[in-house]
């Protein structure tokens, strides 16, 4: 059985496409997002009130849906270039 730590560990073949890197660069921006609000979670409060929970909640709930959107489409793209490299060496 793959662990996680296995799978972190296993390299990544295909190549970087640019969708895939417009998510990943997504998830980069939000996640400092994230921190960057709740680290200033009292000025901000002050200044949009107790919307301030509901934005950081907003970008937790977005990261939430693209995270695995990415890994879905990043994990097929790697298996099918490890398959066409596989079968290039089978032959």
């Amino acid at each position: 059985m793959l662990t996680v730590l296995d799978w972190l560990k296993t390299p990544t073949a295909a190549p970087e496409t640019r969708t895939l890197k417009v998510m990943r660069m997504a998830i980069l921006v939000l996640s400092m997002m994230v921190v960057v609000s709740v680290a200033a979670i009292d000025p901000l409060r002050a200044a949009i009130g107790i919307g301030a929970g509901a934005v950081v909640a907003g970008l937790l709930l977005i990261l939430a849906a693209l995270v695995p959107v990415y890994l879905l489409i990043k994990t097929r793209a790697d298996d099918a270039h490890l398959s066409a490299l596989l079968a290039e060496t089978d032959q």
